[in-house]
C-alpha cells in the first residue's frame, strides 16, 4: 500500500514538473473554487449552526466571571435571609446550640463568598503597584 502511494505521488510530481502551466492552472482553479465555497459557507451558514461544539467555560473568561458573580450574589442573599431569620430567633430568646453553630457556619460562608467576589479587583490593584 505504501509503495502504491509513493508510486502515485511520484507520477503526479513528474506530471507537475513536465506541465507547469497546467499544474498552475488547475491549482488556481482549485484554490478559487475553495475560496468561493468558504465565502458562501461563511455568509449563508453561521458558525453556530455548523459547529455544535461549545468552548468550555474555562476559556471564556468574561462570561464565567459574570456567572460566578451572579451565583455568589445569590448565595450571599440566601445566607443573609437565613441570618435574619436566626436574628429573629435570637430576639425571641429561642436560640439553641445548633443555631449558634449554624450562625458561625453561615458567617464563614458569607466571608468566603465576599472574599471570592473581591479577589479579582484586589489582584488588579496589587498588579498596578
Amino acid at each position: 500500500m505504501r509503495a502504491f502511494f509513493k508510486q502515485t505521488g511520484r507520477k503526479w510530481l513528474d506530471w507537475a514538473v513536465k506541465n507547469p502551466k497546467r499544474f498552475f492552472t488547475y491549482s488556481m482553479i482549485f484554490l478559487s473554487v475553495s475560496f468561493v465555497l468558504s465565502m458562501i459557507q461563511g455568509i449563508f451558514f453561521s458558525p453556530e449552526t455548523l459547529f455544535k461544539i461549545r468552548t468550555p467555560a474555562l476559556y471564556s473568561k468574561s462570561s464565567t466571571v459574570h456567572h460566578t458573580t451572579v451565583n455568589n450574589d445569590k448565595e450571599m442573599g440566601k445566607i443573609v435571609e437565613e441570618l435574619k431569620a436566626l436574628k429573629v430567633k435570637r430576639d425571641q430568646n429561642t436560640l439553641q446550640r445548633e443555631d449558634s453553630l449554624r450562625i458561625e457556619y453561615l458567617f464563614n460562608q458569607y466571608q468566603k463568598l465576599k472574599n471570592a467576589g473581591s479577589t479579582g479587583s484586589n489582584l488588579s490593584k496589587n498588579h498596578k503597584e
